[in-house]
C-alpha cells in the first residue's frame, strides 16, 4: 500500500502533506530557537508561544482536532533532533506514559517516574487508546535520515507484552514515515514504532505532540504545554 493511502482509522498512521507552509515552518522554528541544541530530545512545557500552533484551531492542532474534535488538548510535547552528533536508534515499543502536574496516587495509574523534572505515569491503557500523536517535521526525512518506523494496525492489538513485540511487528510489517519539511504524521499513540540511526545523519528536527480529550480522574491534571 502506498504511504499516501494509509489512514489513521485503519492503519493507525496518516501523512498530512504540507501541513505547514514555509512561512509557518519558519515561525515555528523561531518559537523553538531558544531550546537546547545539544540534546537528542527536549521535553517542552510552559511555552505559551507554542499554543497558537498546537491548539485545536491552530495550523498544527487542527489535524488531531479533525479526528478527536475541537475539545482536544495538546498534553505533551518533545522536540527531537537527530544529527551527526546525536544519532541514536530506538527499538520497537509502545508509548505508555503521560505527563502530569504532580503525583497523586489513583487506582490504575503507575508506575511513576520523573524525567527532566516532569512527572510521568503509566495510565490505564484505555486512556492511551483515546489519544493520538502528531509529528511535525522541520527538516526533510528521507530513508537515509532515520524516519520513524511504524507497524500499521498494531494499535489495535492492545497492550503488547515486550516479548511479543517482534512477532507483532513481523505480522503487521514495517512502514517508514518519510516526510518533507512542513509535513506532519498523525498516529494512534499506542502504535508500535521505532527508529534506526541515520545512515547519512543530518539535522532531523521533529516536534512531537500528544493529544487527548477530557480531564484525568482523581485530581490528576495534564501538565500540558
Amino acid at each position: 500500500m502506498p504511504v499516501e493511502e494509509m489512514t489513521i482509522a485503519k492503519e493507525g498512521a496518516q501523512l498530512f502533506k504540507a501541513a505547514l507552509s514555509a512561512t509557518q515552518v519558519s515561525a515555528l522554528e523561531s518559537t523553538l530557537a531558544r531550546q537546547p541544541r545539544d540534546h537528542a530530545g527536549v521535553r517542552l512545557s510552559g511555552i505559551p508561544e507554542l499554543r497558537p500552533f498546537l491548539g485545536p484551531a491552530g495550523p498544527v492542532g487542527k489535524i488531531p482536532a479533525s479526528l478527536l474534535g475541537p475539545q482536544c488538548l495538546p498534553v505533551r510535547a518533545i522536540l527531537f533532533d537527530k544529527s551527526a552528533e546525536q544519532n541514536w536508534s530506538l527499538g520497537w515499543h509502545q508509548d505508555r506514559t503521560i505527563t502530569v502536574r504532580q503525583r497523586i496516587d489513583v487506582d490504575g495509574f503507575g508506575p511513576w517516574s520523573v524525567k527532566t523534572g516532569m512527572v510521568h505515569v503509566e495510565p490505564p491503557f484505555e486512556l492511551l487508546v483515546g489519544m493520538v500523536t502528531l509529528r511535525v517535521h522541520l527538516d526533510a526525512v528521507p530513508l537515509t535520515n532515520a524516519p520513524l518506523l511504524v507497524a500499521p494496525g498494531s494499535h489495535k492489538r492492545g497492550r503488547i507484552p515486550t516479548a511479543e513485540i517482534p512477532e507483532v511487528v513481523s505480522q503487521c510489517r514495517v512502514i517508514p514515515c518519510l516526510a518533507d519539511t512542513g509535513d506532519a504524521w498523525l498516529y494512534a499513540t499506542p502504535i508500535l514504532h521505532a527508529s534506526d540511526a541515520a545512515v547519512e545523519p543530518k539535522h532531523r528536527r521533529v516536534l512531537q505532540v500528544d493529544y487527548a480529550v477530557g480531564q484525568l480522574p482523581g485530581g490528576l491534571g495534564w501538565l500540558g504545554i
